[in-house]
Order: C-alpha cells, then sequence, then structure tokens
C-alpha cells in the first residue's frame, strides 16, 4: 500500500497542561485516518519535524506569543514532507515541501501554504536547522537586531544550540574579533572550539559565568546573542562595552515561566546598551536573502553544523524535553520515514 492509499495515521496529541516541569505523560500517541486533499490541497507524508523551546511556552497561554496549544488536539510546527497525493497543478505528486503541521504523519494543507523547496542546493532536513527558522534568526540577529561589526567581541549563550552555532559562526563571517560561546558541560565547550570554530568556550555548569566571561573577554564585549537569558544576561550586561548591542533570542533558562530580569538592567542606561528582541516571525521576508547566503556557506564549509536525530513519530515528545534540558548538540530533528 502506498502512501496515498493508507487509511491511517499518526500524531501527538497534548494530554495535559505542564504544571511546571513538561513531562512525557503530559503528551499522547494517535492513530487517525489519513485525510484526503481536496481542490488545491496537497496530502504530504511528512519525513522531518523540528522541535523547538519555544513550543514549551505555547502549553502556557500566559507566556506564548503564538496561539497556545490545545488540550485534545495535535501539536504543530515545521516539518519537511514529500507531496503524495495533489489537487493542485503547482504542486504535484512528488515534491518536497516545508509548512508547519507537523507533530504528525500525514498532514493535508491547501498548496498555498506548502513552501516548494530546491533540494539541489542543500539536503532537505537543512531547511529546518541551518536554512531554517533557526538558521533565520540567527542570520538576523547578527545583521539586525545586535549587528556584529568588523573587530567586534562577540558573546553567544547556548551556543551549541541551533541557533548559537550558527550566530557563532556568521559573527566570524561578518569580521569579529572574537567569538566567545557558552555551553553546558566539557564536551559542548569542546565542541564550540573544535567544531564551530569559537575562540573560547564557557562551560557553565563548572563556574561562575561572569568569572569565566571576565576571563575570556577582559576588555569587555560589543555584542552579545542572548538564548538564555537569567544569569547569562546579567554577566553579559555587566562584560558589555559602552555602546554595545543585544540581541534577546530566547530565554531558555526560564521556560515554562516569565523569566526574571536582570538586576543590573540600570547599567543599560549608563552604558548607552542597545537591547533589542527579536521574533523571527517579524522576518520572513529575508528567507531568500538568508537562503542564498547559506546554502553557498554550506557548500563552501565556512558554515558547519550538527544535528540531533531521534526516530519516529512516537520519540516527539522526549526529544522535546530533550531540547528543554540542553541534550542536543545543534539542531534537534525528529526523523518520521525511517
Amino acid at each position: 500500500m502506498n502512501d496515498a492509499q493508507r487509511n491511517t495515521g499518526r500524531e501527538v496529541r497534548l494530554r495535559s497542561l505542564p504544571d511546571g516541569e513538561l513531562r512525557a505523560e503530559d503528551f499522547e500517541l494517535v492513530e487517525t485516518p489519513v485525510p484526503q486533499p481536496g481542490a488545491g490541497q496537497v496530502l504530504v507524508r511528512n519525513t522531518w519535524m523540528s522541535v523547538d523551546p519555544y513550543m514549551r511556552d505555547r502549553m502556557d497561554p500566559a507566556v506564548t506569543f503564538l496561539p497556545p496549544y490545545q488540550v485534545g488536539e495535535a501539536l504543530d510546527g515545521p516539518a519537511i514532507g514529500r507531496v503524495v497525493a495533489s489537487g493542485s497543478a503547482e504542486v504535484p505528486v512528488g515534491t518536497v515541501v516545508r509548512h508547519w503541521l507537523g507533530w504528525r504523519e500525514y498532514a493535508v494543507l491547501d498548496a498555498a501554504a506548502v513552501e516548494v523547496l530546491d533540494t539541489s542546493v542543500a539536503e532537505e532536513q537543512d531547511y529546518l536547522g541551518p536554512l531554517g527558522t533557526t538558521g533565520l534568526t540567527a542570520y538576523v540577529a547578527t545583521t539586525e537586531i545586535a549587528p556584529v561589526r568588523p573587530g567586534d567581541v562577540v558573546f553567544v549563550s547556548a551556543a551549541a544550540g541551533a541557533v548559537g552555532s550558527v550566530a557563532g559562526q556568521l559573527a566570524r563571517q561578518f569580521g569579529a574579533s572574537k567569538v566567545i560561546g557558552s555551553a553546558g558541560g566539557p564536551v559542548k565547550a569542546r565542541k564550540l572550539r573544535e567544531t564551530f570554530g569559537f575562540d573560547a568556550a564557557i562551560d557553565y555548569r563548572s563556574a561562575s559565568v561572569a568569572e569565566q566571561l571576565d576571563v575570556a573577554a577582559p576588555d569587555g564585549i560589543d555584542v552579545y546573542i542572548d538564548n538564555v537569558g537569567g544569569e547569562q544576561l546579567e554577566a553579559a550586561i555587566d562584560a558589555m562595552r559602552g555602546g554595545g548591542r543585544i540581541a534577546l533570542v530566547g530565554a531558555i533558562s526560564a521556560h515554562g515561566a516569565p523569566p526574571a530580569g536582570p538586576k543590573n538592567y540600570f547599567q543599560l542606561a549608563i552604558k548607552e546598551i542597545t537591547m533589542r528582541g527579536m521574533l523571527v516571525g517579524q522576518h520572513f521576508d529575508r528567507f531568500p536573502e538568508y537562503i542564498g547566503k547559506g546554502a553557498n556557506w554550506l557548500r563552501e564549509g565556512t558554515l558547519r553544523t550538527e544535528t540531533t536525530v531521534q526516530h519516529g513519530i512516537e520519540s516527539a515528545p522526549e526529544a522535546l524535553l530533550g531540547v528543554l534540558r540542553g541534550a542536543n548538540t545543534g539542531k534537534m530533528l525528529v526523523r518520521l520515514d525511517g
């Protein structure tokens, strides 16, 4: 039986809203009928799906900036798949597409809601990582939100993650004189230096971030790409030179609750620091610009990436738990077709 003839597929639903720490018991795996596409629609067999820290926030209506997940309904998020049945001449069977109905094996979408991908320039899964929203986040953060200038000293938190690992490498591309990253544990810290080309690595589990940052950047930093918040944001503000720039990308240290503000926030005024938040969804118009450059950097080898892969739709909840615990290096993906 081919994919277009299958009767059922599986999806992950939210069983309960988490009370504090997210648990595997908050999810359920359900077998559902495979929908058939109507006119102007396509049926997609998902091959890869993304799990990202913001998905935890979507389980708390008071915190999320996106529509919250609903108990009893399937989750959603970025996914890649192949069209297996089509009611659209523009998106025929066999087309590889990117869309936002992950967390399920099969999805029916309007043809206008999928993006046709060019798999001749990159692997299809790259469009969820270095050429996806995480890569675009790093690009916009380092070119617009906290632009990196030649000679800058740059600090990136969660630097072994999907956004941070790309942001540090882009900072180097844009002329940074020194790039410092933080990560949890000696293995990841070594990965920052040996694989991703950071000049210095801070293991936030081993000692005070502020003390380690002072050693790595004794004359201060100019740019901070913040994926963590909390202690690391405070340390970056203390280390920031006058006129420095901070991009607030994420606050993984406080997922599931509003992050505490930095106690030294008035240093922003004293040092005339610019601190600006970003939501990548407001910058999708820059995707074509970035993908052209990013695909070229991948081919040249000047942009290196790593992926942590879980297999099967049933592994998706554990993959999300892993991201929130820092279990991944680079992008966390779930492969659905093998």
